[in-house]
């Protein structure tokens, strides 16, 4: 049973959705070829702005952006460490750092989890 798992928030213009999932295909089998258990992106579709708080501002959502969030399952923190790292070293990811997002990161909100419950 999986035991730990980054997740993320996050703030993508509709415009740019074509270009997020290819990029996001692409880090999801880096993150899958170095041992993640699964990669998994859901985009909003029940979402409202909250009154004091709400998956849109947490990521100061602008007008034409949509939400997704995310999560990568690990079997513990320790193996989130090893495919953490050697994900972030693989070619191919440091070509993704290497041009503009399709999302501004500074808006993304993430951390790593430890398993609480399971009904």
């Amino acid at each position: 049973m999986p035991k730990y798992i980054d997740s993320f928030v996050v703030a993508v213009p509709v415009a740019n959705l074509v270009a997020y999932k290819k990029m996001s295909r692409t880090i999801g089998k880096i993150w899958r070829d170095h041992g993640a258990l699964e990669y998994i992106e859901w985009i909003a579709d029940d979402v409202k702005p909250g009154k004091w708080t709400s998956y849109p501002q947490s990521v100061k959502l602008k007008e034409g952006e949509t939400v997704l969030v995310a999560w990568i399952v690990y079997t513990s923190r320790a193996h989130r460490d090893r495919v953490s790292k050697a994900s972030m070293a693989d070619p191919r990811m440091q070509k993704l750092m290497s041009v503009p997002m399709p999302f501004d990161g500074k808006r993304m909100i993430m951390g790593g989890f430890k398993h609480l419950l399971e009904v």
